[in-house]
Protein backbone atom coordinates (compact mmCIF):
# COMPACT_ATOMS: atom_id res chain seq x y z
CA UNK A 1 0.00 0.00 0.00
CA UNK A 2 1.45 3.13 -0.95
CA UNK A 3 1.09 5.51 1.74
CA UNK A 4 1.34 9.73 2.47
CA UNK A 5 2.38 11.01 5.86
CA UNK A 6 2.05 14.29 5.80
CA UNK A 7 3.30 16.44 8.88
CA UNK A 8 5.40 13.96 9.89
CA UNK A 9 7.14 15.25 12.23
CA UNK A 10 9.51 11.81 13.97
CA UNK A 11 6.98 9.48 12.94
CA UNK A 12 5.38 8.43 15.73
CA UNK A 13 2.21 7.81 14.11
CA UNK A 14 4.39 6.01 11.35
CA UNK A 15 6.28 3.69 14.15
CA UNK A 16 4.49 0.48 13.73
CA UNK A 17 3.71 0.30 10.03
CA UNK A 18 4.68 -2.73 8.11
CA UNK A 19 3.95 -3.48 3.95
CA UNK A 20 3.58 0.56 2.99
CA UNK A 21 5.58 2.09 1.01
CA UNK A 22 5.72 5.41 3.17
CA UNK A 23 6.33 8.87 1.52
CA UNK A 24 6.86 11.48 4.28
CA UNK A 25 6.52 15.61 4.18
CA UNK A 26 7.97 17.05 6.76
CA UNK A 27 9.14 21.14 6.85
CA UNK A 28 11.33 21.36 9.34
CA UNK A 29 14.80 19.77 8.28
CA UNK A 30 15.83 18.52 11.08
CA UNK A 31 12.89 16.82 12.21
CA UNK A 32 12.65 15.31 8.72
CA UNK A 33 16.64 14.06 8.81
CA UNK A 34 15.45 12.46 12.86
CA UNK A 35 12.55 11.10 10.85
CA UNK A 36 14.97 9.38 7.83
CA UNK A 37 17.07 8.00 10.58
CA UNK A 38 14.62 5.90 12.23
CA UNK A 39 12.49 5.00 8.89
CA UNK A 40 15.55 4.77 5.67
CA UNK A 41 13.08 3.02 3.74
CA UNK A 42 10.65 6.06 3.14
CA UNK A 43 11.13 8.57 0.99
CA UNK A 44 11.63 11.79 2.88
CA UNK A 45 10.73 15.38 1.38
CA UNK A 46 11.25 18.22 3.54
CA UNK A 47 8.56 20.93 1.99
CA UNK A 48 4.87 22.01 2.42
CA UNK A 49 2.63 19.26 3.28
CA UNK A 50 -0.37 21.46 2.93
CA UNK A 51 0.89 21.77 -0.73
CA UNK A 52 2.00 18.92 -1.69
CA UNK A 53 -1.15 17.31 -0.56
CA UNK A 54 -2.87 19.70 -2.80
CA UNK A 55 -0.64 18.60 -6.40
CA UNK A 56 -0.23 14.78 -5.19
CA UNK A 57 -3.51 13.69 -2.87
CA UNK A 58 -4.41 10.85 -6.00
CA UNK A 59 -1.01 9.23 -6.03
CA UNK A 60 -1.69 7.21 -2.64
CA UNK A 61 -3.73 4.43 -1.23
CA UNK A 62 -3.68 5.98 2.12
CA UNK A 63 -2.96 9.57 3.55
CA UNK A 64 -2.50 10.37 6.97
CA UNK A 65 -2.46 14.45 7.69
CA UNK A 66 -1.77 15.86 11.35
CA UNK A 67 -1.83 19.86 10.51
CA UNK A 68 -0.98 22.12 12.95
CA UNK A 69 -2.25 21.84 16.73
CA UNK A 70 -1.51 24.76 18.70
CA UNK A 71 -3.64 27.42 17.46
CA UNK A 72 -6.71 24.71 17.88
CA UNK A 73 -5.15 23.56 21.42
CA UNK A 74 -7.08 23.58 24.97
CA UNK A 75 -4.15 24.88 26.31
CA UNK A 76 -2.79 27.43 24.28
CA UNK A 77 -6.24 28.93 24.53
CA UNK A 78 -6.05 28.95 28.37
CA UNK A 79 -2.69 30.74 28.36
CA UNK A 80 -3.98 33.70 25.83
CA UNK A 81 -6.62 34.38 28.19
CA UNK A 82 -5.02 37.47 30.19
CA UNK A 83 -1.67 36.73 29.38
CA UNK A 84 -0.09 39.60 27.24
CA UNK A 85 3.15 37.17 26.53
CA UNK A 86 0.78 34.84 24.45
CA UNK A 87 -0.72 36.18 21.28
CA UNK A 88 -4.30 35.48 20.33
CA UNK A 89 -4.43 33.87 17.45
CA UNK A 90 -6.52 32.60 14.47
CA UNK A 91 -7.34 29.29 14.52
CA UNK A 92 -5.33 27.82 11.25
CA UNK A 93 -7.99 26.80 8.97
CA UNK A 94 -5.11 24.40 7.27
CA UNK A 95 -6.94 21.78 9.43
CA UNK A 96 -10.16 22.08 7.44
CA UNK A 97 -9.84 22.29 4.22
CA UNK A 98 -7.59 19.22 4.00
CA UNK A 99 -10.64 17.66 5.91
CA UNK A 100 -12.50 19.34 2.51
CA UNK A 101 -10.67 17.95 0.25
CA UNK A 102 -10.25 14.77 0.95
CA UNK A 103 -13.78 14.50 1.53
CA UNK A 104 -14.75 15.24 -1.72
CA UNK A 105 -11.60 14.76 -4.00
CA UNK A 106 -10.03 11.83 -2.38
CA UNK A 107 -10.80 8.10 -3.41
CA UNK A 108 -8.31 6.22 -1.64
CA UNK A 109 -8.70 5.85 2.50
CA UNK A 110 -7.69 8.63 4.74
CA UNK A 111 -7.47 9.99 8.24
CA UNK A 112 -6.49 13.44 9.53
CA UNK A 113 -5.69 14.07 13.12
CA UNK A 114 -5.55 16.90 15.36
CA UNK A 115 -6.13 18.00 19.23
CA UNK A 116 -9.60 17.90 20.55
CA UNK A 117 -9.91 21.88 20.54
CA UNK A 118 -10.93 24.60 22.86
CA UNK A 119 -14.25 24.93 20.54
CA UNK A 120 -16.92 22.82 19.06
CA UNK A 121 -15.40 21.18 15.91
CA UNK A 122 -16.45 22.72 12.63
CA UNK A 123 -16.65 19.24 11.06
CA UNK A 124 -17.51 16.34 13.22
CA UNK A 125 -15.14 14.19 14.22
CA UNK A 126 -14.81 10.37 13.39
CA UNK A 127 -13.42 9.17 16.48
CA UNK A 128 -12.25 10.89 20.04
CA UNK A 129 -8.91 8.88 21.07
CA UNK A 130 -7.47 10.24 23.92
CA UNK A 131 -6.80 14.11 23.85
CA UNK A 132 -6.59 13.04 19.77
CA UNK A 133 -9.98 13.95 17.16
CA UNK A 134 -9.81 12.19 13.77
CA UNK A 135 -11.29 12.60 11.06
CA UNK A 136 -11.73 9.62 8.12
CA UNK A 137 -13.84 8.10 5.36
CA UNK A 138 -13.96 4.96 7.75
CA UNK A 139 -15.16 4.18 10.51
CA UNK A 140 -12.61 4.34 13.80
CA UNK A 141 -14.01 2.09 16.56
CA UNK A 142 -12.63 3.44 20.03
CA UNK A 143 -9.62 1.61 21.99
CA UNK A 144 -7.59 1.90 25.49
CA UNK A 145 -3.69 2.61 25.22
CA UNK A 146 -1.14 4.29 27.72
CA UNK A 147 -1.54 7.85 26.41
CA UNK A 148 1.53 10.12 28.28
CA UNK A 149 0.53 12.85 30.68
CA UNK A 150 0.87 15.94 28.91
CA UNK A 151 0.36 18.17 31.67
CA UNK A 152 2.36 16.58 34.70
CA UNK A 153 5.04 14.52 32.47
CA UNK A 154 8.71 15.05 32.00
CA UNK A 155 10.78 14.40 28.71
CA UNK A 156 12.21 11.19 29.95
CA UNK A 157 8.24 9.70 30.89
CA UNK A 158 6.78 10.44 27.31
CA UNK A 159 9.60 9.09 25.27
CA UNK A 160 9.52 6.00 27.32
CA UNK A 161 5.69 6.01 26.75
CA UNK A 162 6.40 6.61 22.84
CA UNK A 163 9.04 4.79 22.82
CA UNK A 164 11.36 7.44 21.02
CA UNK A 165 14.66 8.90 22.34
CA UNK A 166 15.04 12.25 20.91
CA UNK A 167 18.44 13.29 22.76
CA UNK A 168 19.80 13.79 19.52
CA UNK A 169 17.48 16.65 18.06
CA UNK A 170 20.13 20.20 18.42
CA UNK A 171 16.72 22.33 16.45
CA UNK A 172 15.34 25.69 17.66
CA UNK A 173 12.07 23.96 18.83
CA UNK A 174 10.84 22.26 22.45
CA UNK A 175 11.82 18.34 23.06
CA UNK A 176 8.65 18.48 25.32
CA UNK A 177 6.41 19.88 22.33
CA UNK A 178 7.87 17.30 20.02
CA UNK A 179 6.84 14.82 22.07
CA UNK A 180 3.74 15.64 23.15
CA UNK A 181 2.39 16.07 20.24
CA UNK A 182 3.65 12.80 18.65
CA UNK A 183 0.52 10.23 18.02
CA UNK A 184 1.03 7.40 20.14
CA UNK A 185 2.40 4.40 17.79
CA UNK A 186 -0.08 2.19 19.33
CA UNK A 187 -3.03 4.57 18.04
CA UNK A 188 -1.09 4.98 14.73
CA UNK A 189 -1.12 1.09 14.27
CA UNK A 190 -4.88 0.55 15.33
CA UNK A 191 -5.74 3.00 12.59
CA UNK A 192 -3.24 1.61 9.91
CA UNK A 193 -4.66 -0.92 10.66
CA UNK A 194 -8.25 -0.56 9.79
CA UNK A 195 -7.13 1.39 6.63
CA UNK A 196 -5.10 -2.14 5.92
CA UNK A 197 -8.06 -3.89 6.25
CA UNK A 198 -10.34 -2.66 4.37
CA UNK A 199 -7.57 -1.97 0.99
CA UNK A 200 -7.34 -5.56 1.57
CA UNK A 201 -10.66 -5.94 1.17
CA UNK A 202 -11.21 -3.77 -1.63
CA UNK A 203 -8.76 -5.50 -3.86
CA UNK A 204 -9.92 -8.63 -3.07
CA UNK A 205 -13.81 -7.44 -4.79
CA UNK A 206 -11.89 -5.89 -7.73
CA UNK A 207 -13.23 -8.17 -10.56
CA UNK A 208 -10.49 -10.17 -12.19
CA UNK A 209 -10.13 -9.91 -16.14
CA UNK A 210 -8.41 -13.42 -16.41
Amino acid sequence: MKVLNLYACIGGNRKLWTDCEVTAVEINHELAEMYQRRYPNDIVIVGDAHEYLLKYYDKFDFIWSSPPCPTHSRARFWSSKGNEKVDVMYPDMTLYQEIILLQNYYQGLWVVENVDPFYEPLITPTAKIGRHLFWSNFRIPAFDFKEADVIGGKIADWQEVHGFDISDYKGGGRKDQILRNLVHPETGLFIYNRAMGIEIERNIKQPQLF
